[in-house]
């Protein structure tokens, strides 16, 4: 199986690189291969142009797509599978990631009629965050989550879709180092997994 892993954290010193690290060599091991865009390495531009808005605001098909958005979605036909790998900031994802949807989800391509995009057959969106489980199921913060990333952004894009929470990786929380081995391998696992009905 080819996956496109979609990467978006500002520093290489950061769990969430070590999650990807881990990531990559599960996906490895299982004889996946794979293709990344690192976002913030790659310096994607996240904001829409004015073009851009026009082109989707009045659902113009045939209005010019940017080249750096073409090749990701030429990325993603290429692919089997899908996997966001990102912190939570403020309950959601980087705003590089955010723009990567705004620009890359095209009218014509991820919807409305006649779509370019491929139905991929799994979807994994992998993020780390400061707070506890426990925090995401009191606050409903999980299930407002799964609403964004599974059911708007994955929507019927993917037939099957996960999100794994490695909760607890602030820096300041002991919490950090207590589940650093068990998160690192469960996204060793989610990547080695990708592959199985």
């Amino acid at each position: 199986m080819r996956i496109f892993i979609v990467y978006a954290h500002p520093s290489d010193d950061s769990f969430t690189r070590e999650a990807l690290d881990s990531f990559i060599e599960g996906l490895k091991s299982a004889g996946h291969s794979y293709v990344i865009s690192d976002l913030y390495r790659m310096n994607f531009i996240s904001d829409l142009s004015e073009a851009e808005y026009r082109r989707e605001a009045f659902y113009k098909k045939d209005y010019p797509v940017p080249d750096d958005v073409v090749c990701e979605q030429e990325k993603i036909n290429a692919c089997d599978a899908i996997a966001f790998i990102f912190p939570l900031f403020w309950s959601d994802a980087p705003a590089k990631l955010v723009g990567w949807f705004d620009r890359v989800w095209t009218y014509g391509f991820a919807y409305g009629e006649r779509r370019a995009m491929k139905k991929l057959e799994k979807g994994l969106v992998l993020c780390s965050a400061g707070n506890t489980m426990e925090y995401f199921h009191n606050t409903g913060i999980l299930g407002a989550l799964e609403k964004v990333f599974l059911e708007d952004r994955l929507f019927d894009r993917v037939k099957e879709k996960e999100l794994i929470i490695l909760d607890g990786t602030s820096r300041e929380s002991p919490l950090r180092e207590q589940n650093r081995r068990r998160h690192l391998e469960r996204a060793f696992l989610a990547a080695a997994q990708l592959g199985m009905a």
